[in-house]
Order: C-alpha cells, then structure tokens, then sequence
C-alpha cells in the first residue's frame, strides 16, 4: 500500500460520508412535509456503503490474490425506508384524507441528528488520517536534511 492509495481510502471515506450527511439534513428538512411530487408524504432516505477496491488500473488486477489490496467506500444506494409514515389528526389540514388523519413523514429527528453526528465525526477521522500522513511525509523529509 503507498502513500497515493491511502489520500484514495481516506477521499472515498469523505465523499461517502459527504454523501450520508446530505442525504441525512435532507430528511430533517422535509421532516414536516406532506406532499411530494410522486404524491404522499416524504419518505425518509437510507444510504448504503459497500467496501471497494481502490486499486483497479491493469498492473494492480495482475497482482496475486495474496497481496494487500487497498479498500475504499463508496455510496451503492440511497433507498427509501419502508417504515410506516406518522399519522395525526388534524381534520383542517389540507392533506387530511377522510378520516381527518394526515401522513408526515418517516423521520426521526433525534435518529438523523445522530446519524448526522456519526457521517460528521466519520469525516473527521479521515481529515485526521490525512493530516497524520502528510505529518509523517514533513518528518521524512526532515530526516534527509540533517
């Protein structure tokens, strides 16, 4: 693994995480509405991660299968949650159906803080990884000059 393959893990680790804090505040600020263009309530958003090689130019698929290879992440899917939308009687609101129930979305707003606090200091860690690497770099380069 080389120093150009960790920026790559720790960038697919950012944008991943960029990815999941945007699809998060998404739900808090649709937290109220009713109505979508595809009709009903919003329904709440879910991304999922999958591990992915970093290394996929020709001369790193020709290596062994018993070599390190380099892991990323990447955003697969953001997918709806299929939980049951909250339900309150509100017989004057203009999205009430007969019953005088209107639907709200699936969201939890103290979940997407914490899922929100989880992507911010998961990017952190990879700011912090980077900043370890390019100290570690500065120090080696001290080492040539004594």
């Amino acid at each position: 693994m080389g120093i150009e393959s960790i920026f790559k893990i720790n960038g697919s680790g950012m944008k991943a995480q960029m990815m999941r804090m945007e699809v998060h505040s998404s739900n808090i600020a649709n937290i109220n509405s009713t109505r979508t263009p595809e009709g009903g309530p919003y329904r709440r958003k879910e991304v999922t991660f999958e591990a992915v090689p970093m290394n996929n130019d020709f001369n790193s698929l020709l290596k062994d299968a018993t070599q390190e290879t380099s892991v990323g992440v990447e955003v697969t899917r953001v997918s709806d949650d299929p939980s049951p939308f909250r339900r309150k009687y509100d017989p004057n609101h203009p999205d009430a159906g007969p019953d005088g129930y209107v639907l709200y979305p699936n969201v939890d707003v103290v979940a997407e803080m914490v899922d929100l606090q989880e992507a911010s200091r998961s990017y952190e860690a990879n700011i912090s990884a980077i900043v370890t690497l390019k100290n570690m770099i500065a120090k080696t380069f001290e080492i040539g000059r004594r």
